[in-house]
């Protein structure tokens, strides 16, 4: 399936969601360069929630940029498959070598803001991340490897915990929606 059709059949598990795929949609139908950083007014991103087998720690990374601790994920770059990229970034970012989907469906529909940021010595202008979330699930006792030009630490955080080591407000809300709905899908059964 397209990588397109995936988000036309995304199922939004909020008002969130449903008017970020929305936007999402109506952006891939208006811009041709939506899956490449070309576009400097939105691009789409990939993101991986990794969680641990008992789905009760959730691997994260201390972001560089952003000085807090966070999810990983990056630029689609031209990639289609989606969730290729999340897997990708997840093994670059934290060094596990072993990562599996546990869904090859869409977790999460989210646009994100990115404010203006100097990476790799050049000014890099606000725009916005249209993040595609896949859950994936790590093995917790996997040796463990900071990416120096993206993260400063790497580790795995017990779920509840989570927004207590982010700082970034509007992350909190991704991040607490996310839980949520992995507590309503395998926590309650």
């Amino acid at each position: 399936m397209e990588w397109v059709d995936l988000i036309r059949k995304y199922n939004p598990y909020n008002g969130q969601e449903e008017k970020d795929k929305e936007l999402i949609l109506h952006c891939i139908d208006i811009f041709d360069d939506i899956l490449t950083r070309e576009n400097k007014i939105a691009h789409i991103t990939s993101s991986a929630f990794i969680v641990n087998k008992a789905k009760d720690k959730v691997l994260m990374v201390h972001h560089n940029i952003y000085n807090s601790w966070s999810w990983v994920g990056g630029h689609a770059d031209g990639e289609k498959d989606l969730l290729a990229v999340a897997i990708k970034e997840a093994k670059e970012e934290t060094g596990i070598k072993n990562v599996r989907p546990i869904s090859c469906e869409i977790f999460s529909l989210d646009i994100l803001t990115v404010l203006g940021h100097i990476k790799r010595g050049e000014y890099v202008s606000p725009h916005l991340h249209l993040s595609v979330t896949y859950l994936v699930e790590a093995d917790e006792e996997e040796l463990l490897s900071v990416k120096a030009d993206e993260n400063s630490d790497v580790k795995w955080i017990p779920i509840d915990e989570v927004n207590t080591y982010s700082n970034e407000p509007h992350m909190q809300k991704v991040y607490a929606k996310l839980i949520s709905k992995i507590f309503l899908r395998f926590k309650e059964k």
